[in-house]
């Protein structure tokens, strides 16, 4: 997904500023552990109604464009 630009924001007043799927308090982390935990894209719509297939694509997306950086952070 080219354009998770337009479905993931970060906001200072939302969830501490932690990336956010648009116009939700779901953050992208939560998205990810939840498919880190094995659930399917289909199983997180479930439990989060308010998210869309779109939306999980573009968390993984974001994630991806993330470990593209070039400076990369060291793992704690």
């Amino acid at each position: 997904m080219s354009n998770w630009e337009q479905r993931i924001a970060s906001d200072p007043q939302v969830c501490h500023g932690k990336p956010c799927v648009r116009g939700t308090r779901i953050m992208v982390s939560v998205i990810l552990d939840n498919l880190a935990e094995g659930l399917s894209p289909d199983e997180i719509i479930v439990e989060y109604p308010p998210l869309t297939l779109d939306d999980v694509r573009a968390a993984i997306a974001y994630a991806a464009a993330l470990t593209r950086e070039e400076e990369l952070v060291p793992l704690r």
